[in-house]
């Protein structure tokens, strides 16, 4: 019987390595299927953002920075073997946590910490991005497997799940939630499904399947030979007739795989989890045998497509003398390019701006006639001004819009994925403009931005208010003065022209 010795140090050194590897290297298999998609892609505004996560995407690997901004909350699956010793005081999950704690405040590449405690209380950042969520499973052998992934938030909040009667159809019940999902989800990525188990043992089928390697063309050429292979086919055709498209902005890839894990389950019951896989997808496995810490290979610059981003039609506006004439001109689907003063500010500095407002206090910061972001930054390194920059989901700011067009002058403002009702209702009353960034394009984004300064809240760390000083940064108006809305027009016109199936709207 062979019994192999894994010491505490290679174990934490190889899982805090591995955080590192996939904060700034995509999957190839990823990339392959992405450009794959970019090129049979006919949808011009899905086909820019493609080609902006593809360049994204290498400039992260180039300059190992992260890939987005949202470097996720970190997840573990640990196959121990029975065989297995341990040269170690820590349990396997304290260790985790450790090589979470090494990873996310790594001088070279510091990660954003996203982690709050007390979730439904004082929401307190514990600052290094612990605790991790582990799993452990025991099993024959005498190596440990790892896999690690590092999820984000607008990936995660789309997570479904539904407790289905035996003969109820999975096909459909998907294909009426897919389009409730919005583009917060930041597609064209992966879709799992777990079925059956009981609840907890779906969600997790869900989660471990999305760490497989796309592998549709594969599967689509050598046909089904189970149940859960022909869903993964038919949902591959039907979720891609639905027309969302790159960030949802309409097109003929909205994923690029469907994984199906199935599982036994009660004869009264169904249980079915859907699990979204984002842009950035960040992923990886290893071994460990006892010989020491792993090794993972990082992708050849060959493995990336020679693109170059065109902005030939693009329209350049500058931030510091736009008028809300300038602002009024300007049509959903219209790209453009940014350059002047603007100011950021998500989730808690909305609270705290609209708390202002109703108590009449004056605000830190005038946003007459200004863009605001919707971002958290991470922190800068070496020269930067700042990190990976990129859009966080708009929808969360959507119950500040009124007050915040209405009381402050605010003009524009920039953020990833669709507007709600209430929110392109204000849009509209005011004559502003919402614009979108490219969700997973966040180290691309950063390089517009020439300088920043925090100018309120600076206790809220990357929630803190900045002003950033850009220079032809790329956007696209999703929502125009007039309250004509990208992500609606978008993905009816593509549904409409690939023409494949009924779609329940959302």
């Amino acid at each position: 019987m062979n019994m192999n010795t894994i010491r505490q140090e290679d174990f934490i050194q190889s899982v805090a390595d591995a955080f590192q590897f996939i904060s700034y290297y995509h999957p190839v298999d990823y990339i392959r299927s992405l450009h794959e998609a970019y090129e049979r892609e006919e949808s011009p505004a899905a086909k820019d953002a493609m080609a902006q996560i593809l360049v994204n995407s290498r400039m992260a690997a180039e300059g190992q920075r992260p890939i987005c901004q949202d470097t996720g909350i970190c997840i573990a699956f640990l196959r121990i073997g029975m065989n297995v010793r341990w040269d170690a005081t820590m349990t396997p999950a304290d260790m985790v946590n450790e090589a979470v704690r090494r990873a996310y405040t790594d001088e070279d590449n510091p990660l954003r910490a996203s982690i709050v405690a007390d979730p439904d209380g004082k929401r307190v950042n514990t600052k290094d991005n612990t605790p991790a969520v582990t799993h452990i499973e025991l099993v024959p052998g005498d190596t440990v497997e790892v896999i690690v992934a590092a999820k984000g938030g607008g990936s995660e909040n789309k997570s479904k799940f539904t407790m289905l009667l035996p003969s109820d159809n999975i096909v459909d019940w998907v294909l009426s939630m897919v389009p409730t999902m919005g583009a917060d989800w930041c597609p064209p990525g992966i879709l799992s499904l777990g079925i059956g188990g009981t609840p907890e043992k779906a969600m997790l089928l869900a989660k471990w399947g999305m760490m497989d390697p796309i592998n549709f063309h594969q599967l689509k050429a050598r046909g089904p030979s189970n149940r859960a292979e022909e869903l993964r086919l038919e949902l591959f055709e039907k979720v891609n007739a639905l027309g969302i498209g790159a960030q949802g902005l309409g097109g003929l890839s909205t994923v690029l795989d469907v994984k199906v894990s199935d599982y036994p389950t009660h004869a009264a019951s169904k249980p079915v989890a859907l699990l979204p896989n984002c842009a950035a997808t960040r992923h990886a496995r290893f071994k460990l045998d006892g010989s020491g810490p792993a090794h993972l290979e990082p992708p050849s610059a060959a493995d990336w497509p020679k693109l170059t981003l065109d902005f030939g039609t693009s329209r350049r506006i500058d931030l510091d003398s736009v008028t809300r004439e300038q602002v009024a001109m300007l049509k959903a689907g219209d790209r453009l390019l940014l350059s002047g003063k603007l100011l950021t500010g998500r989730d808690a500095a909305h609270k705290r701006l609209t708390d202002m407002l109703a108590r009449g206090e004056q605000l830190p910061v005038d946003f007459s006639n200004r863009f605001i972001y919707y971002v958290g930054p991470v922190d800068p390194v070496r020269d930067e001004v700042v990190g990976p920059a990129g859009p966080t989901t708009a929808s969360r700011m959507d119950k500040f819009t009124e007050p915040m067009l209405a009381k402050t002058g605010l003009l524009g403002m920039i953020g990833k994925s669709e507007r709600g009702a209430i929110a392109i209702e204000a849009i509209k009353k005011h004559g502003a403009v919402y614009c979108v960034a490219v969700g997973g394009a966040a180290y691309l984004v950063s390089k517009a931005v020439r300088s920043a300064k925090v100018v309120a809240f600076p206790e809220l760390g990357m929630e803190a208010v900045y002003e950033f000083e850009v220079k032809d940064m790329p956007v696209t108006v999703a929502v125009d003065s007039r309250g004509d809305a990208l992500h609606k027009s978008g993905p009816a016109e593509w549904r409409g022209k690939i023409g494949k199936i009924p779609v329940v709207t959302a």
